[in-house]
């Protein structure tokens, strides 16, 4: 399958929305190609299977209004490819199929299913046609997994962990909750770390449970052209599917094409000739909500390069997002807005709780914004003249730096700056 993004990989421009649903059309009817840099790319003779993620219930789309007041980006994104869309899939053996993000409870997928059933009765498919797979990426939705399952049961097609989107809905939702849900530098909070593991192994056992497929969370690590780090690259994606397919997951995804074959190859040889794990019942798995929320269990330390690191990687993030593009190779790591949001959110609750860094420096924002402006310039440097560093500063200072904590940096950064966007 592959993945067509709506959500935290697009830029939501009405350029890139529009954009992405008439190329979707096309693609579907194979009447698509591409040329770049002397290369032209063509739809093969056995393409993958295109699953669609809309954007959040938390997001609006302003250039369509309702009695004056914007659509839901939701239902926008849903209802023009599944009008469009979803007979001709079913007429090729398919399906209109929808990757869910964000969900927070077992109410927003009641809604989610509510919507399928009212679509498919409009144009006349059976119920039960849509199948979507449904990201537990807030830790809300972790104590809900039955619940949400059980909600969509009807068009289930399993579940998916998300990786840093979980992290930063720990972090907004406990955000001021105290010392032991301070978490240390973003590069130490892996899969691995207990609470983390806690999250994905539940996500398995309460899948298999129902008889509905688990998927792992996304590989991020971007292919290099330079030798010794392509290896890495691909040695580090090969330990993370190999985890995950020894964790019971039925199947994965990665952030990068060229990293399919190693994700292929070692859940084959897991799998066999099987087409899951759905036998993998993970009984052995006993997951309190203890477990779930034991935070402090992440250990490790806040340290200057790990601010620094924060800030640079939301800029960078942030000036291609105000361009335009919403997926973006980052220090070898393919990002999306969860990593800007991850980003900001971890240096709001390193300030509001006073933290220390491992030297004994007391983080203060007068020492985050001396490093934002030599983050700055140093992006700056590498960008060239062609930026939009400043607004992605301004959006930084507000959503990191404000005496409050938004929940989502897109949400106003869409209405301030995208609305009116050409790109």
């Amino acid at each position: 399958m592959w993945l067509a993004d709506f959500e935290d990989a697009t830029s939501p421009t009405w350029h890139n929305v529009v954009g992405g649903q008439l190329n979707l059309y096309d693609a579907i009817r194979r009447d698509i190609d591409f040329e770049a840099d002397g290369k032209r790319y063509i739809i093969g003779e056995s393409p993958a299977t295109p699953v669609t993620r809309p954007r959040g219930w938390h997001l609006v789309e302003k250039h369509v209004r309702i009695d004056g007041r914007p659509v839901s980006a939701s239902l926008f994104d849903f209802g023009l490819y599944f009008f469009h869309n979803a007979k001709r899939l079913v007429a090729k053996g398919l399906g209109p199929y929808f990757y869910l993000p964000k969900l927070e409870s077992h109410h927003e997928a009641r809604l989610w299913n509510d919507v399928f059933r009212l679509a498919q009765r409009e144009i006349g498919l059976p119920q039960g046609t849509i199948r979507a797979t449904v990201i537990i990426e807030t830790v809300t939705a972790a104590f809900e997994m039955d619940e949400i399952l059980y909600e969509l049961r009807e068009h289930s097609a399993g579940l998916n962990a998300g990786r840093w989107d979980y992290i930063f809905s720990m972090v907004k939702t406990f955000a001021h909750a105290g010392a032991d849900f301070v978490l240390p530098d973003r590069g130490d909070v892996t899969m691995t770390v207990p609470f983390m593991r806690a999250y994905t192994e539940r996500l398995v056992q309460t899948c298999h449970r129902r008889g509905a497929h688990a998927i792992g969370g996304m590989t991020a690590v971007a292919p290099s052209k330079d030798p010794e780090a392509g290896a890495t690259a691909l040695e580090l994606a090969r330990q993370d599917q190999a985890r995950e397919a020894a964790e019971g997951y039925d199947g994965s995804w990665v952030g990068h094409p060229d990293l399919v074959p190693t994700c292929r190859a070692v859940f084959d040889g897991v799998l066999g000739d099987a087409p899951n794990q759905l036998d993998v019942l993970r009984d052995d798995v006993d997951v309190t909500a203890e477990d779930l929320l034991d935070v402090a269990s992440a250990g490790g330390e806040v340290t200057e390069e790990g601010v620094r690191g924060n800030i640079n990687v939301a800029l960078r993030y942030l000036d291609a997002w105000l361009r335009g593009t919403g997926s973006v190779a980052v220090h070898g790591l393919m990002e999306d807005a969860a990593t800007a949001e991850i980003a900001r959110c971890q240096v709001w609750q390193w300030l509001r709780h006073d933290t220390k860094l491992t030297d004994g420096t007391a983080l203060t924002a007068e020492l985050v914004t001396e490093w934002l402006d030599e983050e700055l310039a140093a992006v700056r440097v590498v960008l060239g003249d062609e930026n939009r560093l400043p607004h992605a500063r301004e959006i930084f200072v507000e959503t990191a730096l404000g005496e409050k904590l938004p929940s989502f940096l897109t949400t106003g950064a869409y209405a301030r700056y995208l609305t009116n966007a050409t790109v």
